[in-house]
């Protein structure tokens, strides 16, 4: 397993980036970001709110911004928040090999899924992504019920 690199905290400054940009336009604030060997692929952020799309998770839009690839095998994706089965079972369906994922504080996602799927996982623990995500559920608690598909 690879640590943790320089890059890997740039390109999640990238991802924490996109999430703020969701956050102020009103969405869940859920960034992403996906690289291969050191270059920006894509950058996307959850637009389920902003596009009136319930499968618009961050993961999955900077995915769609990434384009058609022969395969994904090289790269790595960096999200803010661990992702859930939807975006969980996309990484595994590409033979998206590496993921590193700002927080799993708020929302437990599916590491273990994807560990057992072949899929290398780094967890920062990063403050900033955790405070992000707190103050979104804390403000709009009923719009994060509904990204997470719980009834309130």
């Amino acid at each position: 397993m690879s640590a943790i690199t320089q890059e890997d905290l740039k390109f999640m400054t990238l991802a924490y980036e996109e999430a703020k940009q969701g956050y102020a336009e009103g969405g869940v604030p859920v960034g992403s970001a996906m690289s291969c060997n050191g270059e920006l692929l894509a950058k996307g952020h959850n637009k389920r709110v902003q596009d009136n799309n319930p499968i618009a998770h961050g993961e999955m839009d900077c995915i769609y911004n990434a384009g058609r690839r022969a395969n994904y095998r090289d790269v790595t994706l960096y999200t803010t928040l661990s992702p859930c089965m939807m975006c969980s079972g996309t990484i595994v369906q590409f033979c998206i090999k590496r993921v590193v994922i700002g927080e799993n504080k708020n929302f437990d996602g599916n590491i273990e899924f994807l560990q057992t799927n072949g899929v290398e996982v780094h967890l920062l623990d990063d403050a900033k992504c955790t405070q992000l995500m707190d103050r979104f559920i804390q403000e709009k608690p009923h719009l994060w019920n509904e990204d997470i598909a719980v009834e309130e």
